[in-house]
């Protein structure tokens, strides 16, 4: 190559004739995050984890051993390489990737039928890094942050029926037909208003609005057989879930995850489709709990978790929940004294009001399996605050029978304002760097169990990369052989 100008960086001749380094241990830097993915897995025992084919004997075709796929999966998502046939193309060209396999080249197939079959035995491999960071010490102080996200599954909107969803699109279809036998009415008064092929056109389409409409009918009558009435076509076990923080709908699952407060590791997550997670706190609480190996456990999450019933399953099993209240009643938004405004006196079981007057515990009750005592003041029609209190002959203030689990969690809140800012630092920047690397359509996989696989190996890269980053890749590949 020959250039007008010196001094520029050349490069190397392809006729050439190069000596490559003679061995494949040359290629890869000692620092390299790769050594790290070597190690861990190196040092797993795959058998007893469940991996298919660990201890293959007998004959037929060589299988490949299952180190190597989890390794080109775990490098994958390490490199945010999700797709099987780029990971093919990957172990034939990314010398990191030849250097990891041995020089083996699994196809896509290959590689897709490995993270199918084993997806259990994925999710504990996730498990076991969570274990080998408690083991070096890692969790000094036992606080998690607890949050969930929604991940877009394969199945489009479009494909996903519920009983709003089928009467809006019947009501459009109406719509349609009403509209095409309109045009139909004026071109049999007027032939001439229409050309002919404008009128089959209109027939066709009415023809197929009617066949749609049936399609609607069967859907129906299948919706009032599934126990939440609602059908995904393309992953039947997606659902729609609404997003509180956009109101926009998502078809997908929900990605439980709870996160070390210190260093921003993931010790315990969990996938389902299940939109709301009012009812999913105590399940994850004792999961991080178990992950850190800790009796004791303080657990941060937001006011979409507040249920009284999770809350006081946490506190018997020793986790200190703190989760603030959603403030749903009317009263103060409308200029009424709220309960907040009522000062309960646990030795007489009665509470004070902003009068001055005591309300008495009447009766007790159950609704949606809690007990909730009622207590109210017999003054309350004579009361001269009653305008600002309630708009009834007496103001009934509920008191469940625990309630003073939810009184002391208050209390702790109240000791710690930064509560919500440690959690929404901790947790949220997580999801955010693993809908990042994952894309605008983060899932590949379909059902529950393959997108369980498919989210644990994303947790296995996400805390691997925040591992390095805190040890370095030569110390974490020496504290794994320790």
């Amino acid at each position: 190559m020959v250039l007008g100008m010196k001094r520029f960086v050349d490069g190397v001749d392809r006729s050439q004739g190069l000596l490559l380094p003679d061995r494949l241990e040359d290629y890869v830097h000692e620092d390299n995050p790769v050594r790290v993915v070597d190690a861990f897995v190196e040092a797993l025992d795959l058998a007893a984890l469940g991996f298919a084919a660990a201890n293959r004997s007998g004959g037929g075709r060589p299988a490949y051993h299952p180190a190597v796929l989890l390794k080109v999966y775990i490098y994958g998502y390490l490199n945010r390489i999700q797709s099987t046939r780029r990971l093919e193309r990957e172990a034939q060209r990314n010398l990191e990737l030849i250097w990891l396999t041995g020089r083996l080249a699994p196809d896509f197939k290959t590689i897709a039928d490995f993270r199918r079959d084993n997806g259990s035995a994925i999710t504990a491999v996730c498990s076991q890094f969570v274990a080998l960071c408690r083991k070096m010490k890692v969790f000094t102080h036992a606080v998690v942050a607890i949050d969930g996200s929604k991940l877009k599954a394969v199945n489009s909107r479009d494909r996903n029926f519920t009983a709003g969803k089928v009467k809006a699109r019947r009501k459009q279809l109406d719509e349609s037909v009403a509209r095409y036998l309109a045009e139909l009415d004026r071109a049999d008064r007027d032939p001439s208003l229409l050309p002919e092929g404008r009128v089959r056109h209109l027939r066709d389409k009415l023809a197929k609005v009617r066949e749609q409409m049936s399609q609607l009918d069967a859907m129906e009558r299948q919706l009032e057989e599934v126990p939440d009435h609602q059908i995904s076509l393309t992953d039947p076990d997606a659902r729609s879930m609404t997003s509180t923080g956009r109101g926009t709908g998502t078809v997908g699952y929900n990605v439980q995850a709870a996160v070390d407060a210190e260093h921003h590791l993931i010790v315990a997550h969990e996938v389902t489709n299940i939109g709301s997670d009012r009812g999913q706190l105590s399940a994850m609480a004792k999961k991080a709990r178990d992950a850190l190996g800790t009796e004791q456990m303080t657990a941060l999450a937001d006011r979409g978790y507040f249920n009284a019933p999770e809350i006081l399953a946490c506190e018997e099993a020793g986790i200190i929940p703190l989760v603030p209240k959603p403030l749903t009643s009317n009263s103060k938004a409308e200029g009424r004294f709220d309960k907040r405004d009522f000062t309960y006196d646990p030795d007489a079981d009665e509470y004070e009001c902003p009068a001055g007057e005591r309300a008495t515990r009447r009766f007790a009750t159950q609704e949606n399996d809690l007990t909730l005592h009622k207590y109210w003041s017999s003054a309350c029609p004579r009361c001269p605050l009653k305008a600002r209190c309630t708009t009834s002959a007496y103001r009934r203030i509920t008191r469940w029978e625990h309630e003073h689990v939810l009184e002391r969690m208050q209390i702790r809140l109240d000791a710690t304002p930064q509560a919500a800012v440690a959690r929404r630092q901790t947790v949220e920047h997580v999801f955010g760097t693993l809908k990042c690397w994952m894309g605008t359509t983060p899932l590949l996989t379909k059902t529950l169990p393959r997108v369980r696989a498919e989210v644990s190996l994303a947790v296995i890269a996400y805390n691997m990369k925040r591992m390095i980053k805190i040890m370095g890749a030569r110390a974490l590949v020496q504290a794994i052989a320790a």
